[in-house]
């Protein structure tokens, strides 16, 4: 299926690695140009080469802390002209409401939360006054499903879920779309991450963190890429109906009771 897709300038943002890592890549093998943004410039010329050496598609690369103040608006107009953003950096640490002091709090909210309202704050408006474009938002299954030894997350995920939405729902009035994603527990770094942080909670012993990952929908995590594949036909134009629908990609989890 040609996704049409051909030369479409894709900014994504927390994209050296992981889920964006593996939409980047999505994107190139579909004929798009990946602009890949994170913090660490090493990471990203690996990831750069890496789609080259996998697509032959030459990606570009922008370095940005969008926790930063004004970072959003700086990037967006070093990008220039884009036709998708797609908005996925974000690390939140796993805690109950006792363990997440409020400086970690607010670091945690100024990258994912604000992060993705500002650049879509910056990115928007160009996007209306051309009449096309489309956001997507990489969000995750604690909104919907929170949990409190992932409180500042799931806070997080339900305000963003809110502004997807609520953003979505006019997007159509100009000829534009936003929409995302809630992956569930998916095989990055990560998630490992976030299980030792559980683990070290409730056990106190980190090395623990497989035993807080039970009960997975087909026995496994889901791939990265399983996650990009849906994104990118989300942003595709075989997708032009889609806005203001947030799609829960959790594999049934949360009906099982």
């Amino acid at each position: 299926m040609d996704l049409q897709l051909g030369g479409k300038r894709v900014l994504i943002t927390g994209a050296s690695k992981g889920i964006g890592l593996a939409c980047a890549l999505s994107f190139a093998r579909e004929g798009a140009r990946p602009i890949l943004v994170a913090r660490d410039r090493q990471a990203l010329g690996d990831a750069v080469q890496a789609i080259g050496e996998q697509t032959a598609v030459q990606a570009e690369f922008l370095v940005s802390d969008l926790a930063q103040p004004g970072a959003a608006q700086a990037l967006a107009e070093e990008a220039g002209a884009i036709d998708i953003l797609v908005n996925n950096a974000g690390a939140i640490p796993g805690g109950s409401l006792e363990q997440v002091d409020e400086q970690r709090w607010r670091a945690a909210w100024d990258l994912k939360v604000y992060g993705f309202i500002n650049l879509t704050r910056a990115c928007y408006p160009a996007m209306r006054e051309r009449g096309s474009g489309v956001v997507a938002n990489i969000i995750g299954k604690a909104g919907v499903a929170p949990r409190a030894d992932y409180i500042c997350g799931a806070t997080a995920n339900a305000g963003l879920i809110a502004f997807t939405r609520a953003l979505g729902g006019q997007a159509p009035e100009h000829g534009l779309r936003v929409f995302g994603v809630n992956p569930t527990r998916t095989r990055t770094d990560r998630v490992v991450t976030l299980a030792q942080q559980r683990a070290q909670a409730r056990w106190g012993d980190p090395q623990r963190w497989q035993e807080t990952l039970t009960d997975l929908p087909f026995g496994r995590l889901t791939e990265p890429a399983e996650i990009a594949d849906v994104i990118v036909f989300g942003c595709s134009p075989r997708a032009g109906y889609l806005s203001g629908t947030v799609i829960d990609l959790d594999g049934g989890e949360q009906y099982t009771g």
